[in-house]
């Protein structure tokens, strides 16, 4: 497999990329987990991506190398993008926006599940101040799309050259971050003397997802990949992840095809709606803390996080089997939900 690893690298590498992260992020077991006899002598680990460091860590840094990559390549000097009240990807682009010097503009939507003043005021929205982002609240109903492409007009207008990040970095060459992690995963597995049998993460806008799923098939590995769907229903997750999941595979190899069959998507643990709390969300949470000192957030790692613990307990895996799940950040959403743990 290393080279197929070292293959990939070279295909990454053709890409504009800013370096963001401070090295590999660890791997660790989870010891006091894995010895409850509800999880079926199965050993869980965590991926650390939550130790990403600037502006607060989460996943969405290593979308951001190659999309900063690519913006600066384009000269631009602000960049803008949108996501909801509590975007991770918005405060972690203002973050990366104050780290390069560049001017941030954050356009965030309003949750229909959410209106408490915790949500609006508390959590990323601080931060995003902090790192110095200039804020857009959008009203009900309003069109992210159409006010972004009006204040880009504004911003050339003015002299400047915007770059338009996506929603949740996610586009095929922010998925990329998650193809180079990927790689990182495989290396750090094999110096551990491990091969997991499934990496479970969170599927949002889907291109943590995407990428990691290209990066397995692109090196021939035989981990599987699962993402527990928090945002779309499980439908349309799965043709999102499969479209996305391609179109990263074309970047590094024109001649790769797909097996749809290895995209998985499980939609148990969405909810309502996204960004509504579930029990299942809060006991899951409670227990990683409780028994690890860990801390996932209730929007994406708590559910996806749940949907874990359910699948162990009902014997989905056999007694041995080591699964690692990827944190994925998002901490300070945790305290926009402080009335859901109460």
């Amino acid at each position: 497999m290393s080279n197929d690893l070292g293959h990939l690298d070279a295909a990454l590498a053709r890409y504009a990329r800013v370096t963001l992260l401070e090295g590999a992020t660890p791997i660790q077991r989870l010891s006091r987990l894995s010895a409850l006899p509800e999880l079926n002598g199965c050993n869980l680990y965590v991926k650390r991506d939550d130790l990403t460091g600037l502006g607060g860590g989460g996943n969405k840094l290593r979308k951001l190398e190659f999309l900063l990559g690519e913006a600066l390549a384009e000269s631009a000097d602000t960049l803008v993008t949108w996501g909801g009240l509590q975007s991770n990807h918005a405060r972690l682009t203002a973050a990366v926006a104050a780290r390069h010097g560049l001017a941030c503009e954050l356009i965030l939507a309003p949750s229909a599940v959410r209106t408490d003043d915790d949500f609006r005021h508390s959590g990323n929205l601080i931060l995003d101040k902090l790192f110095g982002a200039t804020l857009h609240r959008l009203p009900e109903g309003a069109s992210p799309d159409a006010y972004s492409a009006e204040l880009q007009d504004r911003l050339r207008q003015q002299g400047h050259k915007p770059f338009f990040m996506p929603l949740g970095g996610s586009s095929p060459r922010g998925s990329l971050g998650y193809t180079a992690c990927a790689l990182e995963i495989l290396r750090q597995a094999s110096a551990l003397g491990l091969e997991f049998t499934q990496i479970i993460v969170p599927n949002g806008s889907g291109g943590t997802h995407s990428g990691l799923l290209a990066g397995i098939a692109l090196t021939g590995a035989s981990t599987r990949v699962t993402g527990y769907t928090v945002l779309a229903t499980e439908e349309q997750a799965l043709a999102v992840t499969v479209d996305k999941t391609r179109q990263v595979m074309q970047l590094l190899d024109s001649s790769a095809k797909l097996d749809e069959g290895s995209v998985r998507i499980d939609g148990s643990q969405r909810g309502d709606a996204y960004g509504a709390p579930t029990e299942a969300m809060l006991e899951a949470t409670r227990l990683l803390a409780s028994h690890e000192g860990l801390l996932v957030d209730p929007v994406y790692g708590g559910k996806a996080f749940a949907g874990l613990l359910a699948a162990v307990r009902q014997g989905d895996f056999p007694a041995g089997s080591n699964l690692l799940f990827v944190m994925t950040g998002g901490l300070p959403g945790i305290f926009a939900y402080r009335s859901a743990y109460e």
